[in-house]
């Protein structure tokens, strides 16, 4: 399955928000709690949230397959050279296809052309695609746990890679 990759639209964010939905419980529940998970889904993907992520110059790109969306990435400058990447799920169904790895690239090859030097993520410690990251060489830089509000934290691993 060859997953097409494209700039998203505010006209995307539906499709955003139901991949989150449905990616976050098979990806967390052996993580955090239930309700940790509902209140950064809110916290993260409501639509003003995301409308507002757009307008500040968060970059959004989604795979399709069959004009179906069934995966996003988002990334944005971080400070100088150094770009972070915010978001990256696919659709736990279509999750080991290459459409994660597919958009990683399009995210890669897009921060390099604005000329970036550095890509930067946050990954739970526990989530299954630090290895993911790793294979794509990234490298832990630090762990750290951030506040996130509500008495919750988020148990991260700070990863990097040169580019």
């Amino acid at each position: 399955m060859l997953a097409e990759i494209r700039i998203a639209t505010v006209r995307d964010i539906n499709a955003i928000q139901n991949i989150a939905y449905n990616t976050w419980p098979s990806t967390y529940k052996r993580i955090i709690t239930n309700e940790q998970i509902e209140y950064m889904l809110e916290k993260m993907y409501s639509q003003d949230v995301l409308e507002n992520e757009f307008y500040q110059g968060i970059q959004f790109l989604v795979a399709e397959v069959d004009n179906e969306i069934i995966g996003f990435a988002s990334y944005g400058l971080q400070q100088d050279n150094i770009y972070k990447l915010h978001k990256l799920y696919v659709n736990p169904n279509i999750q080991q296809t290459g459409a994660g790895k597919a958009l990683l690239k399009e995210v890669l090859n897009k921060v390099i052309k604005l000329g970036g030097k550095q890509l930067e993520l946050q990954v739970n410690r526990k989530n299954k695609a630090v290895s993911f990251y790793e294979k794509m060489g990234f490298e832990i830089v630090k762990s750290k746990d951030f506040y996130f509000g509500d008495g919750f934290y988020m148990n991260d691993y700070v990863m990097s890679m040169s580019l």
